[in-house]
């Protein structure tokens, strides 16, 4: 009975594929949705079946179009699985542009590896089809069927998977025991073209005819303007351990008691020896802080996604003995040594990424990509990234700045947001001098130093080869050719977090020379050149998503033998983006005095305000641009 079921349900899915396959040739793509489109996805279809806590399968069908080879991104013909999930099936067929069959691949076929993205050691594994395309367009047809006992984590769901790749139809169903009680959360549904049905258990979402977009600067990212569905359980099942996730407070508990639970343990000597490392201060900070520099001199970052999920840290002695872990481990390893000389810290997830990514307020769920640690002081937090050896106590830089992350604590666990670094925090200030010569050469030095996110883009050089500092800075000066680098000495203040740079540098050429005439740009070491693309029609609103403060004064040495026969007029532009400001003074000497500021502000605007931001942005790179012109007596 069971294999007269079986054959059958194999009949069905054969026929079914075979009525799909029969109209897979390229020519039936509708014409808009060619349009701008590198690949069309004609059919992603996820169903999705969770009959009880422990038990949830997965059915994929992805029928996608490349139409060229930027297109390959998106074929996603891949699968993920560890010891909790496992392959049931996986297979491949791939068809030309008229529909015809040309290659398939059972799972045989398929690559696997480990899934490491920067780990070395992991229990995640993946199988991937590898394709080499003989010729565009072709289409590819892939279907798999996973089955796992984590509940923890439930596919979120979008129609529109990026630019350039346009969608026919996208839908995903999931049927769930209503005692397990689905919960889901829509974003971005206003005036969307979403249809949703609840039919008994099951929950259905889709959408079809999604054209393709262009890429448009300063973007936000797709979670903040386009459509999409998180779903999960308020009580979960991850790799032997029942969750809950009934509110933040019930799931930072669930993380305390279940993930933390028994990874504090220190042998004796460390515990002896840490003490002995804080010694007689008594300041919670100052105590911390020594902790922090010990981790960071005792201990590498390495990834590692073993354990619950990849959620559970490794004991605290296994990193004290081993010197190395991940973000988990790292952190919990620092909160366990601050625990031992009484300084209290928690334990932290969050989403690490240079683009701002908040875990969601309004939704309880397995969310994060990263953990680092949190130190109440005086009603305030400090921050600090476990996983670096180099980063100042306290710092925390454009990797987990200004987003929701949750205090995992034993009780009373809360969203809270990160550090936020005001624009004119995000500081660079130069002040230097240089001189022009007869022949029109140019030769300076000048001092910067950057604080806040200019920091953080600036404190690695300290590790750079002097070669590799060279290149840095030539890219650096792109309007100076033929730079040649005197001098670059660099202090990394970690108690004031700033980095300074004590730069001399020269070039032969600088100044365009027209007859008895010298024409060169005064702001030759920081224009904010350029400028962002002009759209006929923009679709997306655009952000700002860091605001910086740039202030540049510099001494300027006109040759002997020559005056100055042109200087540009003083300019203030103010803006909602910012404000610039430039102003020449000349002296009795001769010399000229420069004065530059530059303030950009972070922001979100509407895709009706981006003209405006870019005329803002051409007014700036055409006034930093601008020129003297010295002429011989």
């Amino acid at each position: 009975m069971i294999l007269r079921f079986t054959l059958l349900l194999f009949f069905v899915l054969q026929q079914s594929l075979s009525a799909q396959e029969a109209n897979l040739a390229v020519s039936l793509i509708p014409a808009e949705l060619r349009e701008n489109a590198d690949a069309v996805v004609r059919l992603d279809r996820l169903d999705i079946t969770i009959s009880s806590v422990k038990s949830m399968s997965e059915k994929k069908t992805r029928i996608v179009t490349v139409l060229s080879e930027s297109g390959l991104k998106s074929v996603n013909a891949v699968e993920y699985f560890d010891k909790s999930t496992s392959i049931q099936s996986i297979e491949a067929v791939v068809y030309d542009q008229g529909g015809n069959q040309i290659k398939k691949f059972k799972r045989k076929d398929f690559k696997e590896v480990a899934v490491s993205e920067g780990s070395i050691i992991t229990d995640n594994r993946m199988l991937y089809l590898d394709y080499t395309a003989v010729q565009y367009p072709f289409t590819i047809v892939f279907a798999s069927e996973t089955e796992t006992s984590t509940t923890a984590f439930l596919p979120m769901w979008s129609a529109i998977e990026g630019s350039y790749t346009s969608t026919q139809k996208s839908e995903v169903n999931i049927t769930c025991n209503p005692s397990l009680k689905l919960k889901y959360k829509e974003y971005n549904f206003d005036g969307a073209a979403v249809t949703k049905q609840q039919n008994g258990n099951v929950l259905s979402y889709s959408a079809e005819n999604i054209t393709a977009m262009k890429r448009e600067d300063y973007s936000p990212s797709y979670q903040k303007i386009f459509p999409f569905v998180m779903f999960g359980l308020d009580k979960f099942y991850l790799e032997g351990v029942e969750g809950r996730a009934d509110s933040w407070e019930a799931f930072g508990t669930w993380v305390y008691n279940s993930l933390l639970a028994g990874t504090d343990e220190l042998p004796e000597e460390t515990i002896t020896k840490i003490k002995t490392v804080v010694g007689t201060e008594t300041d919670p900070l100052k105590k911390a802080k020594k902790v922090y520099e010990y981790v960071q001199s005792k201990t590498r970052y390495i990834s590692i996604q073993l354990g619950i999920g990849g959620w559970k840290p490794m004991k605290a002695k296994d990193v004290d003995r081993l010197g190395y872990g991940d973000c988990k481990a790292l952190t919990n390893y620092t909160r366990v040594l601050l625990k031992a000389v009484g300084v209290e810290s928690y334990y932290t997830i969050i989403y690490g990424d240079s683009s701002k990514r908040d875990i969601k307020e309004d939704f309880v769920s397995m969310q994060g990509n990263h953990v680092i640690l949190a130190i109440p002081n005086d009603g305030k937090i400090v921050w600090l990234e476990c996983t670096s050896q180099v980063l100042p106590f306290g710092f925390q830089g454009d990797f987990t700045d200004d987003r929701m992350a949750l205090l995992v604590k034993p009780e009373k666990s809360e969203l809270v947001r990160t550090t936020i670094y005001d624009a004119k925090n995000n500081l660079q200030a130069c002040k230097g001098n240089y001189s022009i010569s007869p022949t029109g050469s140019i030769s300076a030095s000048f001092v910067m130093a950057s604080r806040g996110t200019q920091y953080d883009n600036k404190y690695f050089l300290e590790a750079k080869s002097k070669s590799d500092r060279d290149t840095y800075y030539k890219s650096g000066f792109p309007n100076v050719n033929n730079l040649k680098i005197k001098k670059a000495d660099l202090k990394n203040n970690k108690d004031t977090q700033e980095f300074t740079e004590d730069i001399a540098v020269e070039a032969d050429g600088y100044c365009t020379k027209t007859g008895d005439k010298l024409i060169f740009a005064v702001n030759a070491f920081n224009q904010y050149s350029n400028i962002p693309q002009r759209y006929r029609s923009r679709k997306n609103p655009f952000e700002i998503s860091r605001g910086f403060m740039d202030t540049d004064e510099m001494t300027i040495a006109i040759p002997e033998g020559f005056v100055m026969e042109a200087k540009p007029e003083n300019v203030t532009i103010k803006d909602k983006f910012g404000e610039y400001s430039v102003e020449y003074i000349t002296s009795s000497t001769g010399s000229l005095q420069y004065k530059r500021s530059l303030l950009i502000n972070s922001g979100y605007y509407a895709s009706a305000d981006y003209e405006a931001y870019r005329l803002f942005r051409e007014k700036i790179a055409r006034t930093d641009n601008a020129k003297v012109v010295l002429v011989k007596k």
